[in-house]
């Protein structure tokens, strides 16, 4: 059950950010720091990838292990109460997710996804992104 009144949790939910999270804005700094420099949140692209390459047509999603429905054992990652509204919620995220994957494909974009998660060991991350970007498509 929930502690909060709904008006409290309302307002506790409006302070989430959906962009420059610390999640990315800590890969963001790693990857400026080794010399890639990128575009963010382009629009224009399905999805509005937080991290853009366009002259590698590369694009680096980082996502949130509890909005994206990441299947990792991090604590409270999946929600408790409240399922009949949670449940669909989250579950149309992951459809529209893959979605967003295919299309950016389709359009000769390559695609990684980095989860909130994998960043608890950065140097890790930047070096499975770096990666990603130095290969060839």
């Amino acid at each position: 059950m929930d502690t909060l009144s709904l008006e409290d949790r309302s307002a506790q939910m409006k302070l989430i950010r959906s962009e420059d999270t610390k999640p990315e804005k800590a890969l963001r700094s790693a990857l400026h720091r080794v010399g890639f420099r990128f575009k963010l949140h382009v629009r224009q692209l399905p999805g509005s990838p937080d991290i853009v390459f366009p002259n590698r047509r590369k694009v680096i999603f980082v996502h949130g292990c509890f909005w994206h429905s990441h299947c990792c054992q991090g604590p409270s990652r999946k929600p408790k109460s409240n399922l009949e509204y949670w449940i669909p919620k989250l579950e149309a995220t992951k459809k529209r997710d893959a979605m967003n994957r295919q299309r950016l494909k389709v359009l000769g974009w390559r695609v990684l996804t980095v989860w909130e998660c994998e960043l608890q060991d950065l140097d890790r991350s930047l070096r499975k992104a770096t990666q990603f970007l130095k290969q060839s498509a």
